[in-house]
């Protein structure tokens, strides 16, 4: 090399190590690496990182074995202001030549001996490539463990103030542990551990995954809700009751209604077929209201939220079976009073044609009228006369009707 190429290449391998001096100082500072280094780690993250670290310091006493070259090529070029011949023959080696010796650990096994690793050395370009890929490697694991936290640290710490907020709520209802609260907070705890300890073992195609975080947080969510309804109705509890109360009374009334309605058919319809209607829906009822009140007094109200919900339920199917039955009973009287209705309209019908007379008419109404106003009725004959009264009004009215 010439003076001035000795020159020149000093001048660009100096500020070439002062920018890799920088950013293996940034490296160090990073605050993926510092969690990293402060984090007590375990399995897929131990081992990249344990990798890592090893590259780390292989990398910084390759830059140290370097550095000493570009020293000791400065401190020979100012001691030979005018550079002789034997000073560019070093200085040429020092910095074109295999003047790097590799660390140990950088000596690959072919070049090593039963009595150690043979002397290896590279060129100052070649220990830049090498130092370029050791920090690309170093630097994409703290960047993956970095986002890895960045991306599941957060919603872990705001599942776990949610747990908590949700488990003093879940104490100050009724004051004993709550078993899927419970079974959520161990779950939660586990995760917390490997989050904190192996994030990357969460990592999938190159993203956090956090699905077993939303399924915990989707489940403190509707604990939450569940908690915070309950709570609502500790607040509201007389309200409610009484409504619940209004309800209970109402199947009862329904209860009574259906019985003397039943009782009645058995006795105005012929073979009704009517089934006997339910018996004891709201004196159930009752007792479990009562045993709702027994809950409340001893302070138990996530239990009888449960519990509360359900007599809800019952009682809303309790008032729609009493009403069933109600129907079925009410449903032949009210076709019976139908039937009567019908039959005095086609009577008024036949009257408004001139048909009052009619003997085969009147014979037809007197037989309708016999079997809807005796007691049983018999529905099936009464509509069968009925439909014959009727064809027999049409009948007249088509002969009058062709007369004129």
């Amino acid at each position: 090399m010439s003076r001035e190429g000795v020159d020149h290449a000093l001048r660009t391998l100096r500020d070439e190590r002062d920018r890799i001096a920088a950013n293996l100082l940034e490296l160090e500072r990073h605050d993926g690496g510092r969690l990293l280094k402060g984090a007590r780690l375990t399995g897929e993250t131990w081992r990249r990182w344990d990798v890592a670290q090893a590259r780390l310091a292989t990398l910084w006493r390759l830059f140290d074995a370097y550095q000493r070259v570009l020293d000791a090529a400065g401190e020979l070029r100012e001691r030979s202001p005018r550079l002789d011949p034997a000073a560019l023959m070093e200085l040429s080696g020092l910095l074109s030549g295999q003047s790097v010796e590799l660390p140990d650990g950088q000596i690959p096994l072919e070049h090593r001996t039963l009595l150690g690793p043979q002397e290896r050395r590279i060129t100052l370009d070649e220990a830049v490539a090498m130092m370029s890929d050791a920090y690309e490697f170093v630097a994409g694991e703290i960047t993956a463990a970095d986002a890895a936290w960045s991306a599941l640290l957060q919603p872990l710490e705001d599942a776990e103030e949610s747990w908590r907020r949700t488990a003093r709520l879940a104490h100050s209802l009724d004051g004993t542990r709550h078993p899927e609260l419970d079974r959520v907070g161990r779950e939660l705890t586990a995760l917390g551990r490997l989050v904190r300890t192996d994030p990357l073992s969460l990592v999938k195609d190159g993203h956090a995954d956090t699905a077993r975080l939303d399924r915990v947080c989707a489940i403190l969510t509707s604990l939450g809700d569940e908690l915070a309804g309950v709570a609502r109705m500790r607040e509201d509890y007389e309200e409610l009751v009484a409504r619940v109360a209004a309800s209970v009374e109402e199947v009862e009334e329904t209860e009574r209604r259906a019985h003397a309605a039943h009782a009645t058919a058995l006795d105005k319809i012929h073979s009704p077929n009517l089934p006997e209607p339910s018996r004891g829906l709201g004196a159930a009822l009752r007792d479990r209201l009562a045993a709702l009140e027994r809950l409340r007094e001893a302070g138990r109200w996530v239990e009888m939220a449960g519990r509360f919900a359900e007599l809800e339920h019952a009682v809303e199917e309790a008032l729609e079976r009493a009403r069933g039955d109600l129907r079925l009973s009410a449903g032949l009287l009210d076709r019976r009073g139908e039937l009567r209705g019908r039959l005095e309209a086609y009577r008024a019908k036949a009257a408004r044609l001139g048909l009052a007379e009619d003997e085969r008419l009147t014979v037809l109404y007197g037989e309708a009228r016999e079997v809807l106003w005796t007691a049983p009725c018999d529905l099936r004959r009464a509509t069968t006369v009925l439909a014959e009264y009727q064809r027999a009004i049409r009948a007249c009215e088509s002969e009058t009707g062709t007369r004129r």
